[in-house]
């Protein structure tokens, strides 16, 4: 597991997992914890449930598309009823967010007391469309007072995108062009300063982690980009009393 390194109370607690120490076999080895990638379902649930261990109470899984929706946890809805959304959110103790990611960026949140918390999954499209700034909305108080960390995601120097995604992103902050380097005919983009320049425009400065990359950490991490059939790792967090 990765624990983040930022100034969070103690008794909120987070982390990232790796591809490592679980049960799936080839392509998904071996701690595989996504159940809509093909792994066999058995062997999921033996890997869910020795993360369990670690956590107060069964975490919400989501069913991820790359919106931007982030609920509250619990949700309003029926449990058994697959959640379509890209985040969650609580202000609970014991209440776990979490999102899975395999080069897309996971995003925690907290605030400096402690009170309320919410994990993100952002991929460029949501991360581009408005994710961060859903997610934001659900805090309460001062923007500054909330802390990001950014878990493990594709590097600047693997995510290669074209011009598309550029103007994408280019045509709601021009300055963000700066993000995107030259690659041939195409371009190298920085998602972890595309999404330090969405928190930064929110006020919220206080960031940590970003120094890891799913594509080129292939002993740590799973990466859709560089296997395409693959395994997904999960980001966590929550208030702990």
């Amino acid at each position: 597991m990765i624990t983040p390194n930022w100034n969070a109370p103690t008794h909120i607690k987070a982390f990232s997992t790796t591809r490592v120490g679980g049960v799936s076999e080839a392509p998904f080895y071996s701690n595989n914890l996504g159940m809509h990638v093909g792994d066999d379902v058995n062997r999921v649930a033996q890997n869910r449930a020795k993360l369990a261990l670690e956590l107060p109470q069964l975490p919400l899984w989501l069913d991820q598309q790359h919106t931007t929706v982030v609920v509250n946890n619990p949700p309003e809805q029926c449990s058994q009823t697959a959640i379509i959304a890209d985040g969650s959110f609580t202000q609970l103790p014991n209440t776990v967010c979490c999102v899975m990611t395999a080069d897309c960026l996971p995003i925690l949140l907290t605030d400096k007391q402690g009170t309320q918390v919410a994990a993100v999954h952002a991929g460029w499209r949501g991360l581009c469309d408005g994710i961060i700034e859903n997610a934001v909305a659900k805090f309460s108080g001062n923007p500054e007072d909330i802390l990001a960390w950014f878990g493990p995601a594709i590097g600047p120097l693997a995510f290669e995108v074209g011009e598309d995604v550029l103007n994408q992103f280019c045509h709601h902050y021009p300055s963000d062009k700066d993000c995107f380097k030259p690659h041939g005919d195409r371009f190298l983009a920085n998602i972890y300063q595309l999404a330090t320049n969405r928190l930064n425009r929110l006020g919220i400065f206080d960031i940590s982690g970003g120094e890891l990359c799913t594509y080129q950490q292939q002993d740590l991490f799973f990466s859709y980009r560089r296997e395409g059939q693959t395994g997904r790792m999960a980001s966590l967090i929550w208030i702990n009393k």
